[in-house]
């Protein structure tokens, strides 16, 4: 049997551009490597603060993350995704320098959940910085307009400790943090029929969100875990 080659690192399908970041990455995060149950492969794009990319826009980061995204796929990864829901705006351009499938953001979601919802109710977003998610990003990711937001920001634990870089994280409060929003927002919308988490470092609190709210909750993890299947398609055995 002969096999082909071409690529420096092999059976890490997912390149994951990770934001240059120092704050702890608990399991569920996409930057804890224990996360996954398939190889993934990473590189961390220097300079891309939390700070600078939620909170300003990514404002110049666009060469650096297309720069690591082609590093990633010269070293044979066949997919790449993100680690910030705020990175849509680059979806396109890192699909057209990579030639390879890109998932940059947990917002790409949104209108596949709506698509699975009765006709009566819809999707809703929750935030690490709703002041700073702009139309641009909505519209960059396909979410429809007026989809509800809620957001974690200006709450005690979580968007302070994720966008300052902190280097401690009380799990507890930032577990709250994340419940109690997406309780606010269900409580301000008759329709909603499902929560999609923006923010990736959300995951670990996805499974106390759908407890507290009684709704699907849909995850960076859960859709980078998708993208993965279809990279590399599972394989049955035959009759």
């Amino acid at each position: 049997m002969k096999v082909a080659g071409n690529k420096s690192i092999y059976g890490a399908a997912v390149g994951i551009l990770m934001l240059d970041a120092r704050f702890p990455r608990i399991p569920g995060d996409m930057g804890n490597a224990t996360t996954w149950d398939f190889p993934v492969h990473y590189r961390v794009v220097r300079n891309a603060s939390p700070d600078r990319v939620v909170r300003r826009g990514a404002e110049g980061l666009l060469d650096a993350f297309v720069a690591a995204a082609r590093e990633l796929v010269a070293d044979g990864v066949d997919g790449l995704t993100t680690n910030c829901g705020f990175l849509s705006p680059f979806q396109q351009e890192l699909a057209e320098a990579t030639g390879v499938p890109v998932a940059a953001s947990s917002l790409m979601q949104v209108a596949m959940v709506n698509s699975l919802l009765p006709p009566d109710r819809r999707a809703g977003i929750l935030t690490i910085s709703a002041s700073t998610l702009t139309e641009a990003h909505l519209a960059a990711a396909g979410v429809p307009a007026g989809t509800p937001v809620g957001t974690t920001e200006g709450m005690r634990e979580f968007t302070s400790a994720i966008l300052d870089d902190r280097p401690e994280l009380d799990v507890d409060a930032a577990r709250a943090d994340n419940v109690e929003a997406a309780q606010a927002l269900r409580a301000a919308q008759d329709d909603l029929g499902a929560i999609v988490l923006e923010c990736t470092n959300m995951t670990p609190y996805a499974a106390d969100i759908a407890a507290a709210t009684a709704l699907p909750v849909f995850t960076m993890e859960g859709f980078v875990r998708w993208f993965q299947s279809g990279l590399v398609p599972r394989r049955f055995p035959l009759p």
